[in-house]
């Protein structure tokens, strides 16, 4: 399963904030806390710490892309009310999607792992 695993597969299960491998283990302990392992599977969530960086800045800058292109297109907050009102259609899909977006993330440096794996030390 692993090396056949579909991309669509995968990042669904981190989007339900479930193990990318096997889809059944949870991610998060509570909050936004990652699990070491998966209960389950047994993989390792992040080899190493802040392996999953890159995938956590895209997941998060990427929604935020939104809210630039709406300023370069044209949109200006007239009064205190518009801006808090733009600021809170910004802020609230970004905090309620939290952890949905750090599973996909998880989902993403998974699918690197599988791609490109580590190269075995000359130590070994």
């Amino acid at each position: 399963m692993d090396e056949g695993a579909k991309i669509g597969t995968v990042l669904r299960r981190g989007l339900r904030r479930r193990c990318p491998r096997c889809g059944e283990g949870p991610l998060f302990r509570r909050g936004i806390e990652f699990l070491a392992r998966c209960p389950v599977c047994d993989l390792q969530y992040q080899r190493n710490n802040g392996d999953t960086w890159i995938f956590v800045i895209f997941t998060d800058r990427v929604p935020i892309l939104i809210g630039i292109i709406a300023v370069y297109f044209g949109f200006r907050a007239t009064g205190w009310t518009m801006a808090a009102l733009f600021f809170t259609m910004m802020a609230v899909p970004l905090l309620a999607t939290i952890r949905e977006r750090q599973g996909l993330a998880l989902a993403l440096d998974y699918l690197s792992r599988l791609w490109f794996p580590d190269e075995p030390s000359a130590e070994s």
